[in-house]
C-alpha cells in the first residue's frame, strides 16, 4: 500500500516538474522570439501636446514591420515609458529601459534637455537613441542617431528666406524662444550668421519664456515697438503647449503676417490642431516635411496613419494628423529595421556600423539616408505658410537633401570641429580626429 502512494506521488511529482519545466520553456522561447524597442516620450506635462503622436507613430510603425513579419523573424515588442516631461526621470526610464527591459534601441526624446538628460545614460551602457527632433547641433555622440534637422537643414534656410525678396526682406530680428538648450543654442547660431550677413546686434531682440508661460502680452507689444521702421520678421523657437497663448497672443493684437511675419520651428501641424489658425495664416514654419506634400509616398503614409488612428480609437481620430517629427520617427524605426537585418543580429555594436549607410524612401518623396561620419540625417528643407485649415502652403524647398553640419560653421570653436565615426577616426567633437 506504502509502494502505491509512493509510486503515485513520484508520477504526480513528476508530471508537475515536466508541466513546470514546460512552462518556464515556453515562456523563454516567447521572450526569446520578441526583440524589445523602448519608446521614451512624454505622454504629460507640458511637452504631452507634441511627443504623444510620436509614440502614437512608433506603434504604428511597428504593427506595421510585425504584420510584415518583424524583424530577424521576430515580433518587435515595444516597451512604453512616461518621463512626464520631467528631464531627470528621462534619464532614469532611459536606464531602466536599457538595463531592466534590456532593450535593443529607444526611440524618443523631444527637447534638447531630455536629450542631454538621457546621453550620458546611453553612452555609458552603450545603448542606441534615435532622436527625431530638428535641434541646435553642436553635439555628435557614438550611441545616438539623429533623424531630425540640425540648424542648416532649417534655422539657416529660414533665416535666409526671410532675408530675401520673397520672404519680405527682414532687417530686423526678433529670436524668441523656450528658455532651455535648444532655443538659446540655435539663436546663438543664428545671431552670429546674421552679423556674417550685415545684421548688427541692434537690430536683434532676443527674448526667452520657461516651459508653460501662457501670458504673451507684454513680449508681443515689445515686438510690435521692436519692429517699428523697418522690416522685421520673428524666429520662434517656442516649444511645447505655449505655442498656443503665444499665437492667440498674436491674433489679438493683430499681428499679421504681411507686418511681422513669424517664422516657426517648433510648430507642425498637431500644435496647430488646436488653435484658430484664420488670424495666422501666412505665417511660416521650416520643417523638412509637411502634410500637404503631394507625393505618393505621403498619400500612402496619411493613410496609414489615418487608418491606424481610427482602428485604434485614438482621442481626436478624424482630426490627427502627421508632421515632421512623426515621420522622422517612422523613418528611423525603419532605418533601424534595415540595419538589424542587414547585420543578421540586434548586437548595438554591429547594427550601428550598419546604420551609417541606410536609405529610405521618405513620405516626403525624397530618398534620405544616414551619414555613417556624423549619424545625421541628409534632408530636404521647406518652408510653409499656416493656412486657415491648419496646414502649410508649402512657398520655397530645396532642390535636394541637405547634409547636416553636427557643428556650426558660424562659432569659430565649432567650426574646427570633426565628427566621424568611421575608422579609423571614432571622434565626434575633434579639432584634428584620432585614431582609435
Amino acid at each position: 500500500m506504502k509502494k502505491n502512494v509512493l509510486q503515485t506521488f513520484s508520477k504526480t511529482a513528476l508530471l508537475s516538474l515536466t508541466a513546470g519545466a514546460t512552462l518556464l520553456a515556453s515562456q523563454f522561447v516567447l521572450a526569446a522570439d520578441t526583440i524589445k524597442v523602448g519608446i521614451l516620450h512624454s505622454l504629460s506635462g507640458t511637452m504631452a501636446i507634441s511627443e504623444t503622436s510620436l509614440k502614437d507613430m512608433a506603434l504604428m510603425t511597428i504593427e506595421e514591420i510585425n504584420k510584415k513579419g518583424g524583424v530577424l523573424g521576430k515580433q518587435i515588442e515595444p516597451i512604453v515609458v512616461d518621463p512626464a516631461s520631467d528631464w531627470p526621470l528621462f534619464a532614469e526610464k532611459a536606464r531602466e529601459l536599457i538595463q531592466k527591459e534590456k532593450v535593443a534601441v529607444v526611440f524618443g526624446c523631444w527637447t534638447s534637455v531630455s536629450r542631454k538628460s538621457v546621453l550620458p545614460v546611453f553612452e555609458e551602457l552603450n545603448g542606441l537613441l534615435f532622436y527625431p527632433v530638428q535641434y541646435e547641433g553642436e553635439e555628435s555622440s557614438y550611441n545616438v542617431f539623429y533623424t531630425g534637422a540640425a540648424p542648416n537643414q532649417q534655422a539657416i534656410p529660414a533665416v535666409e528666406y526671410l532675408m530675401s525678396a520673397d520672404g519680405g526682406g527682414a532687417k530686423r530680428f526678433v529670436l524668441l524662444g523656450t528658455d532651455y538648450v535648444y532655443p538659446r543654442t540655435t539663436n546663438k547660431i543664428l545671431r552670429a550668421f546674421l552679423n556674417q550677413k550685415g545684421i548688427t546686434d541692434a537690430n536683434i531682440m532676443e527674448e526667452y519664456t520657461p516651459f508653460g508661460h501662457s501670458d504673451y502680452q507684454t513680449i508681443v507689444a515689445k515686438i510690435k515697438t521692436f519692429a517699428t521702421g523697418n522690416p522685421t520678421a520673428v524666429i520662434s523657437t517656442i516649444n511645447g503647449d505655449s505655442n498656443v497663448p503665444f499665437y492667440k497672443e498674436l491674433g489679438n493684437q493683430g499681428l499679421k503676417a504681411e507686418d511681422i511675419p513669424v517664422i516657426a520651428f517648433s510648430v507642425g501641424e498637431e500644435e496647430l490642431r488646436g488653435i484658430d489658425t484664420k488670424p495666422l495664416v501666412g505665417h511660416l514654419a521650416a520643417w523638412n516635411y509637411f502634410m500637404s506634400l503631394e507625393t505618393p509616398q505621403n498619400k500612402a503614409f496619411i493613410a496609414k496613419w489615418q487608418a491606424y488612428v481610427k482602428e485604434k480609437k485614438l482621442s481626436n481620430a478624424d482630426s490627427r494628423v502627421t508632421n515632421d517629427p512623426m515621420e522622422a520617427t517612422y523613418i528611423g524605426i525603419n532605418m533601424w529595421k534595415q540595419a538589424v537585418e542587414q547585420a543578421g543580429t540586434t548586437d548595438i555594436n554591429a547594427v550601428r556600423q550598419a546604420l551609417g549607410y541606410q536609405k529610405f524612401m521618405s513620405p516626403s518623396g525624397f530618398e534620405v539616408k544616414l551619414d555613417a561620419k556624423n549619424h545625421h540625417l541628409h534632408k530636404p528643407v521647406f518652408i510653409g505658410e499656416i493656412t486657415e485649415k491648419g496646414q502649410f502652403n508649402i512657398v520655397w524647398k530645396t532642390e535636394d537633401a541637405i547634409r547636416a553640419d553636427a557643428w556650426s560653421p558660424y562659432i569659430p570653436d565649432s567650426a574646427k570641429k570633426t565628427a566621424d565615426w568611421t575608422y579609423p577616426w571614432v571622434c565626434g567633437n575633434c579639432v584634428e580626429p584620432r585614431f582609435k
